[in-house]
């Protein structure tokens, strides 16, 4: 069973591409256009995703006000996260940040990095 990662980014064209080149890499993926969408999807999943690609600057609920709440729930709070945003904002605790604009490879040594840290703790 292939690995799910949830990109949560309002920019739809940056989502879809991201979505796009995961699922060539052999990843499902899961989108979300904002915190909320994201949240609201992750409380009914039946399966939590391996990772969570997170955007900062979205409408409805931003990403700060989405990283305070999956840390607050206990089944959402240790799904990784991989910060993708312009804004240099290393304090946000994330396992990875990623500047924006981004090259796809850059991304795709992030997630490597954090799914060999999974492997190697279970």
């Amino acid at each position: 069973m292939a690995e799910t990662v949830m990109v949560v980014e309002d920019d739809a064209l940056i989502r879809e591409m991201v979505m796009q080149v995961l699922a060539l890499e052999g990843f499902t993926t899961v989108g979300a256009s904002n915190g909320a969408e994201a949240l609201k999807h992750l409380k009914q999943a039946r399966v939590a995703p391996s990772l969570i690609l997170l955007d900062l600057m979205m409408p409805v609920m931003n990403g700060w006000q989405f990283r305070a709440r999956q840390l607050e729930d206990p089944a959402l709070a240790g799904i990784p996260v991989i910060v993708m945003s312009a804004s240099d904002e290393r304090d946000l605790p994330a396992d990875a940040h990623v500047g924006k604009p981004f090259e796809i490879d850059e991304l795709l040594e992030a997630i490597s990095r954090l799914a060999r840290a999974s492997t190697m703790l279970h």
